[in-house]
C-alpha cells in the first residue's frame, strides 16, 4: 500500500478531490489516502493558510494530490502553489494539454506537453515593494551602476536563471520527451531582449540538447511562440519554458483543448511530487456540486502514472475520455448548451466515470 498525502484545497477543492479519490479508488490501486488542509479556510481557523503538518505529510509520503487552492491577487498571502513548489524544491512543472473527444474546442487532435521551470525566473519571490527603505536603497545602487535610470517610485522584480536551474529543467523536458516517446522538444525564451536571463537559458538549452541526438531540438522567441500555436500547434511536441512564460504558455495551450476544467498538471523534484489542476479555487462555486472536475482527475491519472500504476492510470483515462465522448453525464460546461437541463453534478459525474472503469 502507498502512502499518499490529499490536500483538499479550499473553494471548489474539496468536492473536486473526493470525487477524484473516489474515482482513483475505483482502478483498484491500492492507495492508503493521508487527508491534509491548506487555503483561505484553515488560514482564518489557524492563522496560516499552509500548516506545517500539510508540508511534513508531503514530504513523509513524497507524493501528493492537491486540490485547488485560492491565490489572492495583488493582496493577501503569497500563492501556496508557488511557496509549496520551492519549498520542497518541485522543479519541474509537468502540464499535458490533450484533445478529447466530445470536448468543445476550435481545435482538434492536440497533443502537446508543456514543461515550466518552477523555482526562478520572476516567481522566485524576490520583490521588493514601492516606497520600502530596502528598494530605494536597491535603486540607488541600481542607478549609480547603469546609465538608464529606474524611476524612485518603482516596484522591483528580480529574475534570476540560473545554468544549474536551466540545466536540470532541460534535460527533464528531454528525459520526459524519450521516455514517452515524444518527437521534439522545443525551447521557449525572449533571448532577443533579455540577454543575460534569457539568453543563458537558451545557450544552456542548446548545450543539454546535444545530449539527445534521437530528439529533435529547436528554439522560439515567446511573442512568436504565441502565433505559432495558434496558427500551427500539429507543429510542436514537447516544449519547455522559464516560469513566467512557462504559466503563460500553458493557459494558452489549456485553451486549444477546451480550457483549464481539461488541463491536469504536475510538480515534480527529486524527493517529491504534487500533482494539481491548472485552475483555481472558483470561491463562487463552493458547495455547489457544480464543476468539472476532469482536470483533477486527470491529474490523478498522471500520478498514478508516476507511481508506475500505468494499467490503473490508462483505466482512469479511458473512463473519463468514454463519459466526455457520451456527453451525457456531464457538468454544464461541457454541454453543447451551458443552460441543458442534463446536465450533472461534479459527484455524479464522478459516479459515470467510476461507472465506466467497472466495466472495463
Amino acid at each position: 500500500m502507498t502512502d499518499v498525502t490529499l490536500v483538499t484545497g479550499d473553494g471548489i477543492g474539496p468536492e473536486l478531490a473526493e470525487a477524484t479519490r473516489r474515482c482513483i479508488d475505483a482502478t483498484g490501486v491500492d492507495i492508503k489516502w493521508e487527508m491534509v488542509e491548506a487555503g483561505v479556510d484553515v488560514m482564518e481557523r489557524d492563522g496560516s493558510p499552509l500548516p506545517e503538518a500539510t508540508i511534513a505529510s508531503i514530504r513523509k509520503n513524497g507524493i501528493a494530490l492537491k486540490a485547488p487552492i485560492t491565490t489572492p491577487v495583488g493582496t493577501g498571502f503569497r500563492s501556496i502553489n508557488v511557496h509549496l513548489r520551492q519549498e520542497l524544491d518541485l522543479y519541474a512543472c509537468l502540464r499535458p494539454c490533450k484533445s478529447y473527444e466530445g470536448v468543445r474546442s476550435k481545435y482538434e487532435n492536440i497533443d502537446l506537453v508543456v514543461v515550466r521551470e518552477n523555482t526562478e525566473d520572476c516567481y522566485a519571490g524576490i520583490e521588493f515593494e514601492k516606497g520600502k527603505d530596502e528598494t530605494s536603497e536597491l535603486i540607488g545602487w541600481l542607478n549609480s551602476h547603469r546609465e538608464k535610470q529606474i524611476r524612485s517610485d518603482s516596484g522591483i522584480t528580480i529574475k534570476p536563471i540560473s545554468v544549474e536551474g536551466t540545466t536540470r529543467i532541460v534535460r527533464f523536458a528531454f528525459d520526459y520527451a524519450r521516455k514517452m516517446g515524444r518527437r521534439k522538444v522545443t525551447s521557449v525564451h525572449k533571448a532577443n531582449i533579455m540577454k543575460y536571463t534569457d539568453g543563458l537559458w537558451l545557450d544552456v538549452s542548446r548545450e543539454v540538447a546535444k545530449e539527445y541526438s534521437d530528439i529533435e531540438f529547436e528554439d522560439r522567441i515567446v511573442d512568436n511562440m504565441c502565433m505559432q500555436l495558434i496558427q500551427k500547434p500539429e507543429l510542436y511536441d514537447v516544449i519547455v519554458l522559464p516560469n513566467l512564460y512557462g504559466d503563460i504558455i500553458s493557459d494558452l495551450c489549456a485553451g486549444l483543448i477546451g480550457g483549464l476544467g481539461m488541463a491536469p498538471g504536475a510538480n515534480i523534484g527529486e524527493k517529491g511530487a504534487i500533482f494539481e489542476a491548472t485552475h483555481g479555487s472558483a470561491p463562487k462555486y463552493k458547495g455547489l456540486n457544480k464543476v468539472n472536475p476532469t482536470a483533477l482527475i486527470l491529474s490523478g491519472m498522471l500520478m498514478l502514472r508516476h507511481m508506475g500504476k500505468i494499467a490503473e492510470a490508462e483505466k482512469l483515462e479511458s473512463a473519463v475520455a468514454a463519459v466526455i465522448a457520451e456527453g451525457k453525464d456531464v457538468t454544464y460546461d461541457m454541454k453543447a448548451d451551458r443552460d441543458d437541463p442534463t446536465a450533472v453534478g461534479t459527484s455524479e459525474m464522478a459516479d459515470a466515470i467510476i461507472a465506466k472503469i467497472k466495466q472495463s
